[in-house]
């Protein structure tokens, strides 16, 4: 029943049917977050973890069907390396090592002459997640005089459940295409930490709303002019006789539009994180803040002079991830 709905609503939308998928599936973090804030958030770690795992899994399944079974496996064999090798640095390289591999085996063996929207795309996301997760459950071991600043709030002090790191894992804000989160983080979540009204759920509702509207536009942006810009059109003989300004300029107005394509679904699905608290950030200047899950600064991405600027906007949490 939902096959031919999915490929008819492909066909209107002149979309990939694995495309619409994805970007329906990140729509749907959206209730997902409601039914958390609405019945679970005063339930136990235990009734929250096994939501956000089955609710994840699900919509893994939906976009991948079998091929979910990559996910579980690497996730299985993170928990068992914390649980069996302990807190050595034989368990990051292992981790390192393991993770890594698996995800470049599937980048070679599913490889075709087109970009298409497969099991590794959010095995990309994942890896990094367990990889971070191996580091965090090592520095948790370490004396706090030998972490940074960052490392202490993200260190673990214990070695965590197979549940807690499958909720972790497939939660349905960061699953699919990041954000990218530390454990602690997570479990905060789970603890009911992340509010502005301590006992409450989050009133997170405004700055969430203004987050999809921005994604919104950004994937309508997308939607109107990237037929205009078909990457075809690159291997024409038309563009080939086009002036060498023209094709410079033509250029840089397709790679703008392609990559709100991008920025679209990381602002939408910044927008469940808020939703559930996970992107909730403490206070400054009085102020509440809610981009502890901000992967794009959008405004200050197209207006910043100068490229560090740029670069500090753009992919903001694994940028973070890879300095911590």
């Amino acid at each position: 029943m939902a096959a031919p709905l999915l490929a008819n609503l492909s066909e209107s939308l002149g979309s990939p049917e694995p495309a619409v998928r994805l970007m329906l599936s990140i729509l749907i973090g959206y209730p997902c977050a409601l039914v958390y804030r609405k019945y679970l958030f005063y339930q136990t770690a235990t009734v929250i973890n096994l939501f956000h795992a089955i609710s994840g899994l699900a919509l893994a399944a939906f976009n991948f069907g079998p091929q979910i079974y990559h996910s579980a496996v690497c996730v299985l064999v993170q928990f068992l390396m914390m649980r069996l090798m302990g807190r050595t640095i034989t368990t990051v390289l292992s981790s390192f090592t393991f993770q890594m591999v698996y995800l470049l085996a599937g980048y070679y063996y599913t490889a075709t002459e087109e970009y298409d929207i497969k099991w590794t795309m959010p095995h990309c996301v994942l890896t990094l997640k367990l990889v971070g997760l191996s580091f965090d459950y090592y520095d948790g071991g370490k004396e706090p005089s030998q972490l940074s600043a960052e490392q202490k709030t993200a260190a673990l002090p214990s070695v965590p459940s197979l549940l807690e790191v499958c909720g972790f894992s497939y939660f349905y804000g960061g699953f699919l295409v990041g954000p990218q989160f530390t454990l602690r983080s997570y479990q905060k979540l789970v603890a009911g930490e992340l509010t502005d009204s301590p006992g409450k759920p989050p009133n997170s509702v405004t700055p969430a709303m203004k987050r999809f509207a921005l994604g919104f536009v950004c994937l309508a942006v997308y939607t109107i002019f990237s037929p205009y810009y078909p990457d075809s059109y690159f291997l024409t003989d038309e563009y080939e006789a086009q002036p060498f300004w023209y094709r410079c300029v033509f250029v840089l107005i397709w790679a703008k539009v392609i990559l709100y394509k991008y920025v679209s679904c990381w602002v939408i699905a910044e927008g469940v994180c808020i939703l559930s608290g996970l992107g909730y950030n403490g206070v400054v200047d009085g102020e509440h803040r809610w981009d502890a899950c901000a992967n794009m600064k959008v405004w200050v991405f197209e207006t910043a002079p100068l490229f560090g600027g740029t670069i500090s906007s753009f992919n903001i949490n694994t940028n973070a991830w890879v300095a911590r």
